[in-house]
């Protein structure tokens, strides 16, 4: 009796370490060592460290409560923004679906009623009989894991539903930096409108000036063409202009969830677009770059993978199922009994024979995973060459704009200069020409030479990884009433806790649970 309580007893400690057995690799992160130490001379040249504004709400650091509220609302209203958080929630499904594999996979209760009319020929007794047949039943079958298949499937999942909180707040990034940009490409072309309706009416006076003095024979009809062509070359330039301003507030209506020419900007938008000199940064750049949702999400996604290794490995060993039945069944003919039937038992199944199939499937996912675990490394590369190419632009763009500044201002003391020699008669009209076209050209370069400071500024934020935070809800009051009217979505809507900043937390995360 000892001996077989020990024969027992060794059984269930066998049974409970192959229970805690997970085949396949444990995930390590592909980071590389560069990225400890790295550090871009032109980041640090373009940027200094202080608490405010937060990385995550970069654009307070222009200081225009136009862009902030055009931000606000495309966080509410955009609808790449609002498929990715329905991502999440998908995401957040199937990881349900996975953890659900830890409990029995068959439980299924069944009823039937039959009705039977038996037709008996021959014998000494032949008679027809009609008669009800009643059962119902339970049937529950549990396959244990025993090579942590469901295990590493819960795994891949969880990294999955983390990687897709992760590809939202990147969808975040990108779409503050689109609006930015958007706005402040706007505003640029508007200036530049201005600009060039404010020179063609400047040329248009001189015209009729010229117009005047040639009827009056004091200069020849030379004077007058050419002032009509300059007049004219700058007025084609206005429809031009006037279509890319109507094309960018279409775009940015977009953005933020509007129809085209539904979207109207305040009065207070009409300046000259603000430069900042420096990007504010609350940490290293190396520790930034990590942190970006893209880096994150792809060394989730190696996270995912690395587990579908263990699900694919454990085919090439036998899975033991717990089998159990409880059936009961009568019919309605007389003297017949009711029966009760328990029926219980393990059944072991090992696929021997598949001919090199299950082998060469783990084979197909190592290979998918060294495939992600490259895309990461490029990713991280890829995100550093973004973030050093925007501080180099955002510092050479501001050595051009003072340059052009200077110019601008030189372009206008020399028109000035021009038109009191042409009326004095020191100098010819051509002079004056050459002065208008000059002061168009710098004054306009001026324009682009900010708005390129400015792009270069959001595009370090956005390398870097900032504005990946939002207060909204992943998914809005609106689309959640809408879906829980068509299914039961149980506490999946409700928000999440916030996702790991690691592939690593996320999986400690799935293991304490």
């Amino acid at each position: 009796m000892r001996a077989s309580l020990h024969g027992v007893a060794l059984w269930l400690a066998v049974l409970f370490l192959v229970a805690c057995t997970r085949l396949g690799p444990d995930f390590q992160s592909p980071g590389e060592p560069w990225t400890k130490t790295w550090n871009s001379p032109a980041i640090e040249h373009a940027s200094h460290r202080q608490h405010s504004p937060d990385l995550r709400q970069w654009w307070q650091v222009f200081s225009d409560p136009t862009l902030e509220r055009l931000i606000a609302e495309s966080d509410v209203h955009n609808s790449s923004l609002k498929i990715a958080g329905l991502r999440v929630m998908e995401a957040r499904a199937q990881l349900g679906i996975a953890q659900s594999q830890r409990y029995p996979q068959l439980q299924q209760a069944s009823a039937d009623t039959l009705y039977a009319k038996r037709y008996q020929s021959g014998g000494s007794n032949p008679r027809d009989s009609r008669f009800w047949q009643y059962s119902a039943g339970y049937d529950i079958g549990w396959e244990l894991d025993f090579w942590g298949r469901f295990a590493r499937a819960i795994e891949s999942a969880d990294a999955a539903y983390f990687a897709a909180q992760a590809n939202y707040e990147d969808a975040l990034v990108l779409l503050r930096a689109q609006v930015a940009m958007t706005y402040f490409a706007l505003r640029t072309t508007e200036a530049r409108l201005r600009v060039a309706r404010e020179n063609a009416a400047q040329q248009l006076r001189n015209l009729e000036i010229t117009e005047k003095l040639y009827a009056s024979g004091q200069i020849a009809e030379l004077d007058v063409q050419q002032a009509k062509t300059q007049y004219l070359g700058t007025s084609s330039s206005i429809p031009s202009l006037e279509d890319q301003a109507a094309r960018t507030r279409n775009a940015l209506a977009g953005l933020i969830g509007q129809p085209p020419g539904a979207l109207s900007l305040r009065d207070e938008s009409t300046g000259l677009i603000p430069l900042v000199d420096r990007a504010v940064l609350q940490d290293v750049p190396a520790e930034l770059l990590l942190r970006r949702p893209d880096v994150r999400a792809a060394e989730l996604n190696v996270a995912a993978q690395s587990a579908l290794i263990g699900v694919a490995e454990s085919e090439l060993y036998p899975s033991l199922t717990l089998l159990g039945s409880i059936v009961w069944s009568t019919d309605s003919l007389s003297g017949t009994s009711n029966n009760l039937d328990l029926v219980g038992g393990p059944s072991l199944r090992w696929n021997l024979f598949d001919h090199g199939r299950i082998r060469n499937n783990v084979r197909v996912q190592d290979a998918r995973l060294q495939q992600l675990i490259e895309a990461y490394r490029e990713q991280v590369r890829q995100a550093a060459r973004e973030a050093d190419d925007a501080a180099t632009g955002l510092i050479k763009a501001l050595e051009r704009e003072r340059i052009l500044r200077q110019a601008a201002q030189a372009a206008q003391r020399s028109l000035v200069l021009a038109n009191t020699w042409y009326r004095e008669g020191y100098s010819d009209f051509q002079r004056v020409l050459d002065a208008q076209s000059a002061l168009l050209q710098q004054q306009d370069n001026y324009l682009i030479s900010r708005s390129d400071a400015v792009n270069n500024l959001v595009a370090l934020y956005k390398a870097l990884g900032g504005g990946w935070q939002s207060d909204q809800p992943l998914v809005d009051p609106q689309t959640r009433q809408s879906m829980e009217q068509r299914s039961d979505w149980g506490n999946l809507l409700t928000p999440p806790t916030a996702a790991p900043p690691s592939a690593a937390a996320a999986l400690k995360v799935t293991d304490h649970d």
